[in-house]
């Protein structure tokens, strides 16, 4: 198994926008293209369930 030790950079593209999806050591970042900001998951989150619970919330929120 190849180890995780720099950062991965793909471009995907949803609902017409493009984004930057980059895989670190550190975890998960997913920005829109061109963008510094955008929403990050830390490996820690993403195993614990805490991701899963934050999206249930915040979906639970939106109009």
């Amino acid at each position: 198994m190849t180890r995780l030790d720099k950062p991965i950079r793909r471009e995907l593209e949803i609902e017409g926008k493009l984004y930057t999806l980059t895989i670190d050591p550190d975890g998960l970042k997913l920005s829109e293209k061109g963008r510094r900001k955008g929403l990050a998951l830390s490996w820690t989150e993403l195993a614990s369930g805490d991701a899963a619970l934050a999206a249930a919330l915040q979906a639970s929120v939106d109009p």
